[in-house]
């Protein structure tokens, strides 16, 4: 997906408050946002969002010497999802239609990094949220390729997320399912150490993507994961930086998300905050 304007106050916005998460020295911070600038100057060089990201991150990393800013924001999350976890599964148990709700649990987990800083309404906050329905849900695309699929990978987005993945994943077991992730930290998503510790290992292979951008830039990605890539019956991604990094990318992917941008959801032609599983076939 081509970077928008828009993209660009959000990243600006984004190189700031990792500064800050990094280091409280403010001439360092300076630093950082002055790279950013220019940047963000040079965007039209760069192949989509996430990729103009992992640019912005590592300027961070360079002054700060800091690899994880997010480190401590990841752990919390991780271990507030495990919190809740037996209530996704009793959520689940209440539903006829369980396939639809594992895979409506695995898109709230999108939100879980806001809901948290939600003034401690998380509980209330997943709740409310897993009571909405999808606005696209191509399930019916979906069931059809189990018929016949033997293999599947998951492309993951946040760390917190990755708990409410394991309940899609128990629920297409015994269907043969790789979980890919961030080869080093951006941002709050997950990498390899960050799966491991929200148990998904218990239940899928874990690989890395072996790209460090908040979405799986293909060009960057390393050999295992483009052959997982290329031989996996089904590809779910998730998250808004794997469908900016791998629309338009010639492959069958389900994309499994909230729009929780303007930019995103005029693309998906749904509201703002909608929750999407979309094909792309239909996009």
């Amino acid at each position: 997906m081509e970077i928008l304007l828009d993209c660009l106050p959000c990243m600006l916005r984004q190189a700031l408050e990792a500064s800050r998460l990094a280091t409280h020295q403010t001439d360092l911070q300076e630093k950082i946002m002055e790279d950013s600038i220019q940047i963000l100057l040079h965007y039209k060089e760069y192949k989509s969002s996430p990729d103009l990201c992992k640019a912005i991150h590592r300027a961070v990393k360079k002054h700060t010497c800091v690899k994880d800013p997010y480190a401590e924001i990841k752990k919390r999350d991780i271990n507030a999802a495990k919190k809740i976890l037996p209530d996704l599964h009793g959520f689940l148990k209440s539903k006829q239609n369980s396939l639809y709700w594992a895979l409506k649990i695995a898109a709230t987990g999108n939100i879980i990094d806001s809901a948290i800083n939600n003034n401690g309404r998380m509980t209330e906050c997943i709740e409310e949220e897993l009571r909405k329905d999808f606005s696209i849900c191509d399930l019916g695309h979906f069931q059809d390729k189990l018929k016949t699929a033997k293999s599947l990978l998951i492309i993951g987005d946040n760390a917190g997320e990755t708990v409410f993945d394991r309940v899609l994943v128990e629920r297409l077991f015994p269907l043969d399912t790789t979980y890919a992730v961030r080869s080093e930290p951006i941002i709050n998503d997950a990498t390899v150490e960050d799966a491991y510790a929200s148990g998904l290992a218990d239940y899928t292979k874990i690989i890395s993507t072996g790209c460090s951008a908040p979405g799986a830039v293909l060009e960057d990605c390393s050999e295992e994961f483009l052959h997982t890539f290329e031989c996996a019956d089904i590809i779910i991604s998730k998250g808004q930086g794997n469908f900016e990094a791998l629309s338009g990318c010639g492959k069958p992917i389900f994309f499994l998300l909230k729009a929780k941008c303007e930019m995103i959801s005029q693309k998906l032609g749904v509201c703002l905050n909608e929750y999407v599983f979309k094909h792309t076939e239909s996009i």
